[in-house]
């Protein structure tokens, strides 16, 4: 299973598309490792650096509807070579939530008050999720914020698992 826990990366914007997480000239790269780099490249926020600020990161806690647009394993792909196997969002598109989970990474759906008091909590911000419990704690600015969230069971199994290639291994 897959580290959970970390720094957050806090990107305050819904709607933020895949085209924004890795932008379509790199889908012809020849492995996801290539695809690290230019991870967020194009999304543009007041005071953002992909460069700087991805690489301090493993989770990330944004708004609503993250991962909409194209449909594309590449913008899951380019957070895992990343090492941000977390994203908290209020909702995410279908597809990309979807396959976070074939990757054995989690997308969590929070509602908009818990992701405002995980905003709250201010920039330095670290989170651990403990899937079998469904449990995540944020700690910042001296608070911690204990929350509960749900995973179904199918989508913890794929992520106990490493994934769906591994699921499907074990199970089939």
């Amino acid at each position: 299973m897959k580290n959970f826990s970390g720094s957050v990366l806090f990107l305050d914007r819904s709607d933020i598309n895949t085209d924004e997480i890795i932008p379509a000239k790199y889908l012809t790269e020849n492995s996801k490792i290539d695809l690290g780099p230019f991870v967020l490249e194009d999304l543009k926020l007041e005071g953002f650096d992909p460069q700087r600020d991805v690489a301090k990161a493993q989770v990330i806690v944004t708004r609503n509807n993250f991962g909409c647009g194209s449909s594309r394993e590449h913008a899951v792909w380019v957070f895992e070579v990343n090492d941000i196997n977390v994203v908290i969002a209020e909702g995410f598109a279908r597809i990309f939530r979807q396959n976070m989970f074939n990757c054995g990474m989690l997308a969590i759906e929070l509602p908009a008050p818990d992701i405002d008091a995980i905003f709250a909590l201010g920039t330095d911000v670290a989170i651990a999720v403990d899937v079998e419990n469904e449990k995540l704690s944020a700690a910042g600015g001296g608070n911690t914020l204990e929350l509960s969230l749900h995973l179904n069971s199918f989508d913890k199994d794929l992520v106990r698992a490493g994934g769906w290639l591994a699921y499907a291994d074990q199970k089939y």
